[in-house]
């Protein structure tokens, strides 16, 4: 037998399915086997492999035994001259196993190798190329000089980013993902060490298969994808600490002869611990910072201006080390209780509770503390100032940055089909009717160039293969899905490695039709029910703040703009875009329609879509009228504040933009 493939499985069913049709066109010209380990999945995947793919050998563990003890199970099975451990959230091409087999056996010298490893954007998985964790080497990863300098011999060692990705060469460790190596070297060195649950056992195989004699390459001339880290983001498991104590581990097998080594290393694997945590944290930190910033300068502010108008003198300097440090701590304790500081989400409403709570506080806090009651009419001018500064930050960060706005990406997808057959066209269909995420497809990319300008059930093909990173910039494309029936696995990871540069997510349709993996999740193509479905619209929060959002802002603009665009009509006749918009909000304020919603009220008594809007998804988006109902659909599921300035900001580009 000339191959044998070892793949653990953990709840990753969708993505072993598309990695096993990949397997079995890649090794048409091999003798092969499949040893599958799933670790107690328990989103039936041993159940399906059993169904679907009865030629697999399967292992079925009652639990988790971790990733190292599990590839051991298979090895201990596998009867190929050449072993291969691969992860299951992978795909590879039609041609990986052979060049890979013909690798070997033109370096005698090589005991193990990877090939080159693409992420789902095309951009190459760093990990598959590595040095040890030495302490020059750890050093320059801990203090981020390796991405400071990048093509630096001296500082980037440890992911090798100054060789070029291009060309085969020796290296000290190769990528868990994917580790082919010799029968030979498997029986001289034995399995991976089994104290690594998760993570780690991977440069400690690489690091004794080089102590044995035997050599470790990475191999360019063929590819795989690795959709990263999919079975930790099913697990319950802190991969981060799981993580680091692998690399603690690491360093006390092979580096504790030397105690300043293992010192330095594990002082290295501490900071980058922490400098982790932060960076998980880094939202909370930023919130902290700013509001202790903006909560004193808006304290020194009220000083001043207080003291302009009157016999205010100013606090007095003995007292600033208490002024400006214990009333914006109280706030922002009184902030972190009210949940305010939190790493995925920043809240103006929340924010707006804590200004009040804190306000009470201090407030109370001058009656007990009289050396520091200085003015009470200071500390409301303070809260009068932090009332608008400490949101009108937060709201420019989730507005413009798109920081903090937790399960807020409402952004639609403008979608690119590759295929022309009926298996791409009934893909296109499945995506244009699923009302519970809008993907806006864009056409259908041909294998040729002569079928470009067709229209296929509807679809027109937009672009060939060969100039398809062309129609993703021209078009702004945010995904490209493929299907396996129509293209080649060479064919799709070619388009993957040209595109890598434009912030694409290319997904994989399942073979069934039923699901389309991508790098971030798994999305099922069925719609549930409507009645199944919360809309956003509905909910009496949401109600509410549209409401008050659709009064304040026509209140403004019938003070401030209305006036001024009415008297312009009436003078020149001409009315444009921007000005029938304006003259139309009066509606708003009287509460028939609303700044944003569908383009007519619904009538359906089964499912409120909400008022109709001045302006909305049907206004923005050139579309069919099908699409135009479906918009409203999706609008509805995920109205919220932010969609609709979003909405409104794109309303005014467009109108201007005309003019």
């Amino acid at each position: 037998m000339d191959l044998s493939i070892v793949i653990v499985n953990y709840n990753v069913k969708e993505f072993l399915q598309n990695l096993i049709h990949s397997i079995i066109k890649a090794a048409k010209e091999i003798e092969y086997e499949i040893i599958i380990i799933d670790n107690a999945s328990d989103d039936g995947s041993a159940e399906f492999i059993k169904e679907k793919f009865p030629q697999v050998k399967l292992i079925a563990n009652k639990k988790n035994l971790g990733f190292s003890k599990a590839n051991n199970q298979g090895l201990a099975l596998a009867g190929g001259k050449y072993l291969l451990l691969l992860n299951p959230d992978t795909l590879v091409r039609e041609d990986t196993f052979q060049k890979m087999i013909e690798f070997f056996e033109g370096t005698p010298s090589a005991g193990m190798a990877g090939c080159k490893i693409l992420n789902p954007d095309g951009t190459l998985q760093l990990a598959c190329r590595r040095s040890f964790p030495g302490p020059w080497t750890s050093f320059c990863k801990v203090t981020g000089l390796g991405s400071l300098f990048p093509n630096s011999r001296i500082f980037a060692r440890y992911n090798l980013t100054y060789l070029d990705e291009n060309q085969t060469y020796e290296v000290d460790a190769i990528s868990g993902s994917f580790m082919m190596m010799t029968k030979e070297a498997y029986q001289k060195v034995g399995g991976l060490d089994e104290q690594f649950f998760m993570y780690g056992e991977d440069l400690d195989f690489c690091y004794r298969v080089q102590k044995s004699g035997l050599k470790v390459f990475y191999v360019h001339t063929t590819q795989i994808i690795h959709y990263k880290g999919e079975s930790t983001k099913r697990s319950s498991f802190d991969e981060t600490k799981v993580f680091y104590d692998a690399m603690h581990l690491f360093v006390k097998k092979h580096f504790s002869s030397s105690f300043l080594v293992e010192i330095i290393l594990r002082s290295a694997i501490v900071f980058r611990k922490f400098f982790a945590f932060l960076g998980r944290r880094r939202l909370i930190l930023l919130s902290l910072i700013l509001d202790f910033i903006i909560f004193n300068l808006s304290l020194a502010a009220a000083d001043k201006l207080y003291g302009s108008f009157g016999h205010w003198k100013g606090f007095p300097k003995f007292s600033y080390a208490v002024i400006f440090t214990v009333p914006a701590l109280i706030h922002m304790l009184v902030a972190g209780i009210m949940r305010i500081y939190r790493k995925d989400s920043l809240s103006v409403l929340r924010n707006f509770g804590a200004i009040m709570v804190s306000f009470f506080i201090i407030s109370s806090f001058t009656f007990f503390f009289k050396q520091y009651a200085y003015s009470r009419a200071a500390v409301l001018i303070t809260y009068f100032i932090l009332f608008f500064s400490l949101s009108f930050w937060r709201i420019i960060v989730k507005l413009f940055f798109k920081i903090g706005r937790k399960n807020e990406d409402f952004t639609h997808k403008r979608s690119l089909i590759v295929g022309t057959n009926t298996y791409a066209i009934t893909i296109a269909n499945k995506l244009k009717s699923k009302s519970t995420d809008f993907h806006l497809v864009t056409g259908l990319i041909g294998l040729t160039s002569k079928e470009i300008g067709k229209f296929l059930d509807g679809f027109e093909v937009v672009g060939s293969i060969e100039n398809i990173r062309k129609v993703i910039k021209e078009k702004s494309i945010d995904e490209v899905i493929f299907s396996a029936d129509e293209l080649s696995y060479n064919q799709m990871m070619a388009i993957v490695s040209a595109c890598q540069t434009e912030n694409v997510d290319f997904k994989l349709i399942g073979n069934n039709l039923d699901f389309l993996v991508g790098k971030t999740s798994v999305s099922m193509l069925d719609d549930y029910p409507l009645i199944e479905i919360r809309y956003n619209i509905s909910s009496p929060l949401m109600k509410f703040i549209k409401v008050l959002f659709d009064y304040c802002l026509s209140a403004i603009v019938l003070f401030f703009i209305y006036p001024f665009i009415y008297l312009a009509v009436k003078l020149t006749g001409n009315q444009t875009e921007f000005r029938k918009f304006i003259l139309k909000v009066p509606n708003v304020i009287s509460g028939r329609t609303s700044f944003v919603g569908p383009q007519t009220e619904n009538k359906n008594n089964q499912l409120f879509l909400g008022k109709q809007g001045l302006t909305g998804f049907w206004y923005i988006e050139e579309t069919e009228i099908t699409d135009k109902e479906k918009l409203d659909l999706y609008y509805a599921k995920n109205q919220n504040i932010w969609l609709d300035l979003e909405i409104l900001g794109k309303t005014l580009n467009k109108m201007w933009g005309s003019r």
